[in-house]
């Protein structure tokens, strides 16, 4: 058994899959339309293209607003994405005008950042030893 795929709730997906592709670097997988206002839009590393897609899920079920809101209210990242190098990757992000809740903080083995996705989540990036 693997995962195949996870999801983020987003306010708008067409920002989200621009927030997602053109910031972060993922590369868009699927884009399928569902109805006249929703899409099956999904995302994948670009490092593997195979690999877990995170599918960008309209946040419009009663349920999300208040899960999320108490998330990132608590400071809670929704999701969590590897990076080589947490701390260049925040100063990459940074330059982009990505909004850090967290700065770099190293943790043990770890070291960690949050951020903002505009999308209404917070996001933890994090390096292991390899």
């Amino acid at each position: 058994m693997k995962i195949h795929l996870t999801s983020v709730f987003v306010d708008d997906q067409a920002d989200a899959l621009r927030f997602y592709t053109e910031i972060l670097g993922f590369v868009k997988k699927h884009d399928i339309p569902l109805g006249e206002e929703h899409r099956w839009l999904t995302v994948v590393s670009a490092d593997e293209p195979g690999g877990t897609e995170l599918l960008l899920e309209p946040a419009g079920h009663p349920a999300v607003k208040p899960y999320r809101d108490t998330l990132v209210n608590d400071g809670i990242p929704l999701a969590q994405f590897a990076v080589d190098d947490v701390k260049a990757e925040y100063e990459r992000l940074r330059g982009l005008g990505v909004r850090f809740t967290q700065e770099p903080v190293e943790m043990g083995a770890v070291t960690t950042a949050v951020f903002d996705d505009t999308c209404g989540n917070l996001i933890q990036i994090v390096t292991r030893p390899k």
